[in-house]
């Protein structure tokens, strides 16, 4: 066959067929050679070799990382909720104990070892809290004011092992920003920052129940339903103002009677 008779692909065809026979060749022929070749002359060709290897790979861009995908909206709210639940307790009177229905339900704050709930007339001095894990421990009220009561826990009290949620300050909340609630009755619901001011903080969200939590989409804590308005929350500042004057309020305390001997 004349080769001007080839079409462009017979030819393409053709030229990496000769490419490949010449490689084939040119590989055993140097095989060959360095088989027969002095020892000085092969140690000379391998440490070309390597070192053509080593730049090549010096040169060649590390690979990218594999980057984990980030959590879609709906795992940051399963997520959320989740830990909203891990942390509600239900609150009953220490007098009649789980005989008679939980007076309130609170949240556990683990890293000050306290329970915050809504301010009601109906709130035990001495009361006993259920968590989530099944156990009761004894509890009293250790301050309150601003709409919150906050129950603290004896010092040898053994309390469930769980992560502690921020508590965020007001300056903190945007406008429209996601906040999350479980109710009193376990129903999940979703709304938003619509007004902060002084008094707390105003959400879209429904009745959740006096005491009730409600998180932001990372698990913090915006504050708690006074049960005053549909969405209405007194905010975790006022939470965080109450336990920071406990504190200060013991340690005073703590000084005088130490001064006094």
């Amino acid at each position: 066959m004349n080769i001007e008779e080839l079409s462009k692909s017979q030819l393409i065809l053709l030229t990496i067929l000769v490419n490949f026979v010449t490689s084939v060749a040119t590989g055993i022929l140097t095989v060959s050679l360095l088989d027969h070749a002095p020892a000085f002359v092969t140690q000379t060709v391998n440490r070309v070799v390597e070192h053509t290897i080593e730049t090549v790979a010096a040169a060649a861009p590390a690979a990218a990382p594999v980057q984990a995908p980030a959590p879609s909206n709906q795992d940051l709210v399963t997520a959320a909720i989740g830990a909203d639940a891990a942390r509600v307790v239900a609150i009953y009177s220490a007098d009649t104990g789980t005989s008679t229905p939980a007076v309130s339900v609170g949240t556990y704050i683990p890293k000050a070892r306290a329970v915050a709930t809504a301010a009601q007339d109906s709130l035990p001095q001495e009361a006993l809290i259920e968590f989530t894990d099944g156990s009761y421990v004894a509890a009293s009220i250790s301050h309150a004011g601003k709409g919150i009561t906050v129950y603290g826990f004896a010092d040898d009290a053994v309390l469930p092992n769980m992560t502690s949620p921020t508590l965020l300050d007001t300056n903190s909340l945007k406008l429209g920003e996601t906040v999350l609630a479980l109710g009193a009755d376990g129903s999940a619901s979703t709304g938003i920052v619509s007004r902060v001011s002084t008094k707390g903080v105003y959400t879209t969200l429904p009745d959740i129940g006096v005491g009730s939590a409600a998180v932001d989409l990372s698990g913090n804590l915006i504050g708690v339903s006074s049960g005053a308005a549909p969405g209405f929350l007194i905010s975790a500042a006022t939470i965080t103002a109450l336990l920071n004057a406990t504190s200060t309020t013991a340690a005073v305390a703590t000084s005088t009677a130490a001064a006094r001997y």
